[in-house]
């Protein structure tokens, strides 16, 4: 892959290994270790900037915005080809975000989740708070969040002071996207930065389970098992079919 594509991978053709100090090794053998710190630094300056970012996560490739910014919620909107009427997720930092979005109480059951499952790819909807523009959550008083285990979203939300948006980084109606290369071909110019990096193993997106209809119910079905997830919340039903 050359020209313009390429030029959105920072550093081009690399990719970022976690390590127990967060975002910072480079996978090829002559990267330097603060590198990776740079490229979370330039992701949280245009994040902050009203810019649009791609990020490896714990499942597939994400689309970065700041979900406070209108104009920038409407611009991956407009880059995704995505309908008004479809909610979009967010990536918090740690379980601690979920209050800068959230209004109320977070129910026990989701606390629990969250405190078995996260890191990890589940997804859980709560009540949302009346700050957080309608756009995020398709005009519904409902918004779903999580922590991914994936050092590179976590440090991008932690960096920003609050949590980013998570929606697939691809055309709406494509399949997801594993690698930056992949990004780069399918979104191009169209993003302000890839991040490179693995993504993690799952082969489905995040278990999504809504805690804001009576009972709480698993909505979409994805990487964490509806058993796993009620050994530790057994009133949680399973999506119906």
């Amino acid at each position: 892959m050359g020209g313009a594509a390429d030029s959105k991978l920072v550093p081009a053709r690399s990719a970022v290994a976690p390590s127990e100090a967060g975002y910072s090794t480079l996978t090829r053998p002559h990267g330097s270790p603060g590198e990776g710190e740079r490229v979370i630094d330039e992701a949280t300056r245009l994040v902050l900037g009203g810019g649009l970012v791609a990020f490896p996560t714990d499942t597939f490739y994400g689309l970065g915005v700041d979900p406070f910014n209108e104009a920038a919620l409407e611009r991956l909107f407009a880059v995704k080809g995505r309908p008004a009427g479809a909610p979009v997720p967010l990536l918090l930092a740690d379980a601690g975000g979920i209050a800068a979005v959230a209004r109320g109480p977070v129910p026990p059951g989701a606390l629990r989740l969250a405190e078995a499952f996260w890191p990890g790819a589940l997804t859980l909807v709560v009540l949302k708070a009346s700050r957080l523009p309608d756009a995020v959550s398709a005009g519904r008083d409902t918004v779903g969040v999580r922590v991914p285990d994936h050092p590179a979203p976590r440090a991008i939300a932690r960096a920003v002071g609050r949590p980013v948006t998570g929606t697939s980084a691809n055309r709406s109606g494509h399949p997801p996207l594993k690698r930056a290369e992949e990004v780069a071909a399918e979104l191009g110019d169209a993003v302000d930065l890839i991040v490179p990096g693995e993504c993690g193993g799952h082969a489905t997106p995040s278990t999504v389970v809504d805690f804001t209809r009576g009972r709480p119910t698993v909505v979409r079905e994805g990487a964490v098992p509806l058993a796993e997830i009620q050994r530790v919340c057994p009133d949680v039903a399973p999506r119906a079919r």
